[in-house]
């Protein structure tokens, strides 16, 4: 099977995955889709947070299998950013970055994101209202994370760099300068592929 012209972001908490995989799908023509909006959206209509889905998660396989389904059906498509935790397992023939960061620079970011967004209003309500809230909530939801993918794909480690074609550390870059290095080697791998 052909590399598919899928480019899947992934990502720590904060390193920037929505707003890097929105602004590459517009340079590159493609359309963009996000597990994380979906997720949101899933939180959204059961009134709850996304810590507290995660949470109900790690006992309802449901909610997983129906995020499964979503990175399934994007990866038939082709032209498709995809920010995704998993996106680079349940597409493997995508072009797979791995966004890295500082937690403390993750922190002030989210913390910033979640006054300014209106897509985490709910969010900052309870689930952000200081740096150390924010990095306490990030370690509870990459162990909650972890916990559910070891248990449903045998995936150790979601955030291991071996996982990725590229890992780009976002901590001193701006959007534009992470935005044009995963362009310039996504068209090296697809010149090689």
């Amino acid at each position: 099977m052909s590399q598919k012209r899928i480019i899947t972001i992934a990502g720590k908490l904060g390193s920037g995955k929505s707003s890097t995989a929105k602004l590459l799908a517009a340079k590159l023509g493609y359309k963009h889709y996000s597990t994380g909006h979906f997720m949101r959206s899933i939180a959204d209509a059961r009134g709850i947070s996304l810590i507290e889905l995660n949470n109900i998660a790690e006992k309802d396989k449901s909610i997983d299998k129906e995020l499964d389904n979503f990175n399934l059906k994007i990866g038939k498509m082709e032209n498709i950013v995809l920010d995704s935790r998993l996106g680079f397992y349940f597409i493997p023939k995508s072009f797979k970055v791995f966004l890295e960061i500082n937690p403390k620079i993750a922190a002030e970011r989210i913390l910033k994101d979640a006054k300014t967004n209106p897509e985490r209003h709910n969010e900052a309500v309870t689930n952000f209202d200081t740096k150390e809230v924010v990095t306490k909530n990030i370690t509870s939801r990459l162990e909650s994370e972890k916990k559910r993918y070891k248990d449903l794909y045998n995936i150790k480690n979601h955030t291991d760099h071996n996982n990725f074609d590229l890992v780009v550390n976002t901590d001193k870059k701006s959007l534009n300068e992470v935005v044009d290095e995963i362009q310039s080697k996504y068209k090296e791998w697809l010149d090689n592929n």
